[in-house]
């Protein structure tokens, strides 16, 4: 990902978004030749010269100090969440050698702990939103019609981002798509700023760019928001339409990965249909492991030997 590139996109998108009147500037009524403020006026604003503020759309922003950068937020009027990107953007780690990219894995106490609450929709997450590990639930939930080994398998690994924009069941199953994808990807925004040497997200981001219109649209608009807790609006194939609270939890020990949980209010409807779920998938993967079961009996023979 071109850092440089991205600080100036940025800068430029919140520029656009002002207009004079906002922040108090005149207008004098006159047809502008761009939209929002002109770089002067920002600059004015955020008590900056012309010249140093071209710099920093520019890219060459890596002596900018936190008052310069606290000036144009508060210009820009940005929110917490893109207040912190733009200190991402403007000062990228330094470029490190790059190491081959390796697969990563889930910790066996973490999938324990998912698989010890089946009544609650559980998914292990790295910071790409690739699924490392999910209970049944969370599979059931989520991607019933993908193989529920999917995630141990690093070239089979599901991509929540990728699904939401690419596959027609994950599409269907929110209600509120066009919400869900703007957090999705105002989200992602956020941590490539974070990690700008990551080259399998640089890769992610750059295939959904070509494959999906709608990511390259919003892409294009630079949201940027961090979301941990919220409501999602289903409705599922199985049992039909659920309202779920959600909460991201990150794991405390180094490796970025993070818990996506969901649960529905008590005595709600939507919690109904999540007992429902939770009681099918309960009788289903029964029904694999006596097969499974079944299978291995089969193939062992009458003397015990393979």
């Amino acid at each position: 990902m071109d850092t440089p590139t991205a600080l100036g996109d940025f800068l430029r998108n919140r520029r656009a978004r002002l207009q004079p009147e906002d922040v108090g500037l005149p207008s004098h009524g006159t047809r502008r030749r761009v939209p929002g403020l002109r770089r002067e006026e920002l600059a004015l604003l955020a008590g900056v010269s012309i010249t140093y503020y071209t710099h920093l759309e520019q890219g060459q922003s890596s002596n900018a100090s936190d008052s310069v950068l606290d000036s144009l937020a508060r210009a820009l009027r940005l929110t917490p969440d893109e207040h912190a990107h733009l200190r991402d953007l403007a000062r990228p780690p330094k470029a490190k050698r790059a190491t081959p990219h390796r697969p990563e894995s889930v910790r066996a106490t973490t999938r324990r702990l998912i698989d010890s609450m089946p009544l609650v929709p559980a998914v292990v997450l790295d910071g790409r939103n690739d699924v490392l590990a999910w209970n049944a639930l969370g599979h059931a939930l989520l991607a019933g019609h993908l193989d529920v080994r999917s995630p141990d398998t690093p070239a089979d690994r599901p991509n929540l981002t990728r699904m939401l924009f690419l596959d027609p069941h994950t599409r269907e199953l929110y209600t509120e798509w066009t919400k869900e994808a703007r957090v999705a990807l105002a989200a992602m925004r956020l941590v490539a700023g974070r990690n700008p040497e990551d080259s399998a997200l640089a890769g992610l981001i750059g295939s959904l760019m070509l494959q999906s219109p709608d990511f390259a649209g919003l892409w294009s608009k630079h949201p940027v928001r961090d979301c941990t807790v919220g409501t999602k609006s289903l409705h599922h194939p199985v049992v039909g339409p659920m309202t779920l609270d959600f909460e991201n939890l990150h794991l405390s020990d180094n490796t970025g990965h993070r818990m996506l949980l969901y649960t529905a209010p008590e005595g709600s409807p939507s919690e109904a249909a999540l007992s429902l779920l939770s009681s099918l998938t309960a009788e289903t993967d029964r029904a694999r492991r006596s097969g499974s079961r079944q299978t291995d009996a089969t193939e062992t023979g009458a003397d015990g030997l393979r």
